[in-house]
C-alpha cells in the first residue's frame, strides 16, 4: 500500500544537511592543518618565517571580513555582515586586550605546528581543557565537579605519556611542545575573555573576528621585526612567484573558513556534538598524518592519544550534562 513520504522528507533533508556540515568541518579543518604544516616546515617552501606566514593569514581573513562588510551595504538582501568600525577608538580600547591574546594564540599554535608533527599536534595542544578549569576557578570563581577534574588528571597523564613517547622519536621537539602548552594556555584565556568582549559587540562573533584579525595584522608587525624575519622574507627565493602568494591566500581562506564552519556546526548540532566531532576529527587526522608522513608509532604512543581523546570527550560530555541539569533546575524554579 502506498505511504506518503512528506513526513519523512523534512527529517531526511535535515540529516543530510547536518552530515554535510560536519563533513565540511572535518575536511576544512584537516586541510587547514596540513596546508599550514607545509607552509611552516616543509622543505619545498623552506621559508623560516612563521610569524610572517601567520600575519599573512590574518591579512587575508581581515580582507574577507572587510569585503563582506562592504558587500552587505551594497547588497543588503543577499549579504549580511554586522555593522562595525575597527578604527573606532572605543572599539580599539575594548577589543585590543582580547586581540593580544588572539595574536598569542594563533602565533603559538602555528609555531607548535612548525616544530612538531601533525600526528602529535593534538596531544601537544591538549592541555586547553585543564587550563580552562584552572582559569575558570582563579578568574571567574567557577567550581568544577570531581568527575571533570578527574578527566583533567587523565588528560595530563595522557599528555605526559605522549611527550615521553614522542621524545623517543626523531620528530620530537621540546620547543614545539612548549609552544603547544603556551598555545593551550592562550586559547583558554582567549575563550574566557571572549565571553566578556562579545557583550561589547552585541554577541556578534563575526564582528569580533573582524576586529581581532585587523588588530592582529598591526600587532604582528613589531613581532616580525624583532624576530628578524624581514631579511628572511626579502631574500626568499620564491617571493616573486605567484604560486607562493596563492598558497598563502589559500591558507588564509582556510583559516577564515574554519571559523565559519565551526560556528555553523555548533548551530546545526550542539556544543557537545561539536566537541565530540572535533575529538573524532583529531583521531582521524592523527591516523592520516602517520600514513602521509610514513611514521611508525609505538603502542604507548597510540595509547597516549587514545587517553587524551577519550578523556577530553568525557569532559565535554560531563560538562554538557551539568549545564543541562542547571538549566532544568533554573527553569523549574522559574515555574514555581
Amino acid at each position: 500500500m502506498y505511504q506518503p513520504l512528506e513526513g519523512k522528507v523534512a527529517p531526511l533533508k535535515e540529516y543530510v544537511h547536518i552530515t554535510v556540515v560536519v563533513l565540511s568541518y572535518w575536511v576544512i579543518s584537516m586541510v587547514t592543518v596540513f596546508i599550514n604544516k607545509s607552509l611552516l616546515s616543509s622543505d619545498f617552501f623552506s621559508l623560516d618565517a612563521p610569524l610572517f606566514i601567520t600575519w599573512s593569514q590574518c591579512v587575508v581573513s581581515a580582507g574577507i571580513c572587510f569585503s563582506l562588510s562592504r558587500l552587505s551595504k551594497v547588497f543588503p538582501k543577499g549579504v549580511h555582515f554586522p555593522e562595525g568600525n575597527p578604527l573606532d577608538w572605543t572599539t580599539v580600547k575594548s577589543v585590543l586586550p582580547l586581540s593580544l591574546l588572539f595574536t598569542l594564540m594563533i602565533s603559538t599554535n602555528n609555531l607548535c605546528l612548525k616544530y612538531v608533527g601533525v600526528a602529535f599536534y593534538y596531544v601537544g595542544r591538549s592541555l586547553t581543557t585543564v587550563f580552562n578549569v584552572v582559569f575558570s576557578f582563579v578568574l571567574l570563581q567557577q567550581k568544577t565537579s570531581g568527575r571533570c577534574i578527574l578527566c583533567c588528571v587523565v588528560i595530563i597523564a595522557g599528555f605526559w605519556l605522549g611527550v615521553d613517547q614522542e621524545s623517543l622519536t626523531d620528530s620530537f621537539s621540546l620547543i614545539g611542545t612548549i609552544y603547544g602548552v603556551v598555545g593551550s594556555l592562550a586559547l583558554s584565556l582567549y575563550s574566557i575573555y571572549t565571553k566578556k568582549t562579545l557583550v561589547f559587540v552585541n554577541q556578534e562573533v563575526w564582528l569580533l573576528s573582524y576586529y581581532n584579525n585587523v588588530y592582529s595584522t598591526v600587532i604582528f608587525l613589531p613581532l616580525i621585526l624583532v624576530a628578524g624575519e624581514i631579511p628572511t622574507v626579502m631574500s626568499y627565493k620564491y617571493l616573486g612567484e605567484l604560486w607562493f602568494w596563492l598558497a598563502l591566500g589559500v591558507s588564509g581562506v582556510c583559516g577564515f573558513a574554519i571559523g565559519y564552519v565551526t560556528a555553523l556546526q555548533i548551530k546545526v548540532t550542539s556544543p557537545l556534538t561539536h566537541n565530540i566531532s572535533g575529538t573524532a576529527k583529531a583521531c582521524v587526522q592523527t591516523v592520516i598524518a602517520t600514513e602521509i608522513y610514513s611514521e611508525t608509532k609505538s603502542f604507548s604512543w597510540w595509547l597516549s592519544n587514545i587517553v587524551v581523546l577519550k578523556a577530553s570527550a568525557l569532559y565535554a560530555w560531563f560538562k554538557q550534562r551539568e549545564m543541562q541539569v542547571k538549566f532544568q533546575e533554573a527553569e523549574a524554579a522559574q515555574k514555581v
